[in-house]
């Protein structure tokens, strides 16, 4: 609460807590905002994955050429390949944000501030969805770069796969033949690279989305939309950790995509390819991917908590 002199925003929360939640009601709203953001925002995942494995521009030059190549080719179904696959991310995420929100809970009883707390769950959190998302990755990144125009490079259909009709056969397919050849451990083809790219990038993601929060309240006047600046910080963080953690996400791609034998093995390949340009390569395509999903889960993630707080909180929230 503000004390006479304090702004009366003080008066508000800034962050809702996890105690401070009706479970009952937030994880099913919570799967249902995810699952309309990945729809909407899908078509940027298989843009921005066929562009980090093609060779140098000789099949896109960028971003809105790939977007339109791949919709003249193939309609919109080009545009969500792998879709159903992916969408399993639903689950995953909700341990995702069940870890982040507990680290947080028990943080926060040890007096760790707000960006610490943020940081240290945002990469726990990573680890336990990375854990459980990576098979699916796998799959679907092949059905994402399945039937891309032919290269001068080769590795792009590593597997042999035939395209053929029906997205769930073609998935079918696929998962029979990772697991013919690598058994079970095919499924984690470029664990340690994911978890290199996502671990620190959720980190940095969650730290830079409450340190933006926290400037952004200093300079905006007291009225402003709390959620609104959320959204935003949500954005500016999501922009920065992309720009910092680009060249990790590329090897994670190309070593589940590629099949290549190690990250010194993918990087010594990319760097030969491309040089300087791979810090470059497809960062367009993720960083409008990156803000507009950063903006649309942190739209649906910070509305869901101020519809599930429980009643006695619900004076403290400020739209």
């Amino acid at each position: 609460m503000s004390t006479p002199g304090e702004p009366e925003s003080s008066k508000f929360l800034k962050t809702i807590e996890w105690e401070m939640m009706d479970k009952a009601r937030f994880f099913p709203l919570s799967m249902l905002s995810s699952f309309t953001v990945r729809c909407c925002l899908y078509p940027l995942t298989v843009i921005k994955t066929q562009l980090q494995v093609q060779f140098r521009n000789d099949v896109y030059s960028g971003m809105l050429d790939a977007g339109s190549k791949i919709y003249k080719s193939d309609g919109i179904s080009g545009l969500y390949r792998g879709f159903w696959i992916s969408s399993v991310q639903l689950v995953s995420g909700v341990f995702y944000i069940s870890t982040y929100e507990s680290v947080r809970h028990v943080l926060g009883q040890y007096g760790a501030g707000q960006r610490v707390k943020a940081l240290v769950a945002g990469g726990c959190a990573s680890v336990i969805g990375q854990t459980l998302i990576v098979p699916f990755d796998v799959i679907s990144q092949h059905m994402m770069v399945l039937g891309m125009p032919a290269t001068d490079k080769a590795g792009l259909n590593p597997l042999g796969i035939k395209p053929q009709k029906g997205r769930f056969r073609l998935a079918a397919g696929i998962t029979k033949e990772i697991y013919r050849r690598d058994g079970f451990a095919g499924f984690y083809r470029g664990y340690t690279a994911s978890l290199m790219a996502y671990v620190p990038n959720s980190a940095l993601w969650w730290a830079f989305y409450h340190l933006y929060q926290d400037q952004l309240y200093k300079i905006l006047p007291y009225w402003s939309s709390h959620l609104l600046v959320q959204c935003i910080a949500g954005s500016f963080g999501g922009f920065t950790t992309t720009l910092i953690t680009n060249p990790l996400d590329i090897l994670r791609a190309r070593l589940q995509v590629q099949r290549l034998g190690s990250i010194r093995v993918a990087f010594n390949e990319l760097w030969a390819e491309e040089k300087m340009h791979m810090f470059f390569k497809g960062l367009s395509a993720r960083l409008v991917q990156s803000a507009a999903f950063s903006f649309s889960i942190i739209l649906g993630y910070e509305t869901i908590k101020r519809i599930s707080v429980k009643e006695q909180y619900k004076h403290l929230v400020k739209w």
